[in-house]
């Protein structure tokens, strides 16, 4: 009888994860996007249903993945503090490796707008090329991106001392300041004067803002999770892992962000 009671309970913290389809389901669906994702690119017949079809089935297993990572840290309680430090780890070296990411679009900027080659008239920016005014609506996408990063930091320090309403309306105001800013980007998008096939500078421009607007609306996903699951009481002041990582994410982007004013919005131009 002792045996049988031993038997089920672990001699060890981890978490050992049970059999789940959704890697494999991922792995298909990602496969699919990345194909018909090219196949559109060469304007392949068709080939743009199924790339749609394919995001339909990446956003559904990512949700549904999600969904027992969920369960498993909330209700199951199988999130223990080793399995949370572990987490932890994967999400800084996580953070990391885009960091290393956007290091590559800086070097690639630099390397053009410090030794401007003679194929763009040995200037910077190139001929012909209009830069964005720094100072209108980029300035102002900087306030309320900074801003968010203040909200949500109140958000955080209101769930630590168990006030519930605070990081209610704290992480509210982050989620609206980061749409608000993803439709300035849109409009700013909308209104310049080149596009991305526009030489070196258009490239690198387009490119590394819009990933980092890529960024921003993953964050903004992040932390429309962690409000539903506050508004559900499933965080508490002492186990917020997932809201940890979305707000760790969320300064990684506010971070690249001024660099990325200062750089290609100011010097740049």
């Amino acid at each position: 009888m002792t045996n049988l009671i031993r038997s089920n309970f672990q001699d060890h913290p981890f978490h050992l994860v049970s059999p789940s389809p959704w890697p494999f389901y991922t792995s298909i669906s990602l496969f699919t996007l990345t194909v018909n994702g090219a196949l559109s690119m060469h304007l392949f017949n068709n080939s743009y249903i199924f790339f749609y079809i394919a995001m339909a089935t990446v956003l559904s297993s990512m949700a549904l993945w999600w969904r027992d990572v969920i369960s498993e840290g909330t209700y199951l309680g199988n999130h223990t503090l080793a399995v949370q430090k572990g987490l932890n780890l994967g999400i800084i070296l996580f953070i990391v490796s885009e960091a290393l990411f956007f290091l590559a679009i800086f070097w690639a900027f630099f390397h053009s707008a410090l030794t401007p080659a003679v194929e763009i008239g040995a200037q910077w920016p190139p001929m012909g090329i209009e830069p964005v005014n720094p100072f209108e609506l980029p300035l102002l996408n900087t306030v309320i991106l900074l801003s968010s990063g203040a909200t949500i930091t109140y958000a955080h320090h209101a769930l630590i001392k168990g006030d519930r309403a605070g990081a209610l309306y704290g992480t509210v105001f982050t989620v609206l300041l980061a749409l608000v800013f993803t439709l300035f980007q849109g409009i700013e998008y909308n209104v310049s004067s080149f596009t991305i096939s526009d030489g070196v500078f258009g490239t690198c421009f387009f490119f590394g803002t819009g990933f980092h607007g890529l960024h921003v609306i993953i964050g903004t996903i992040f932390l429309a999770v962690a409000l539903w699951r506050i508004g559900s009481y499933h965080l508490t002041d002492h186990h917020h892992l997932g809201y940890e990582g979305g707000i760790l994410y969320w300064h990684f982007v506010d971070v690249v962000w001024l660099f990325l004013y200062v750089a290609m919005y100011y010097w740049g131009s």
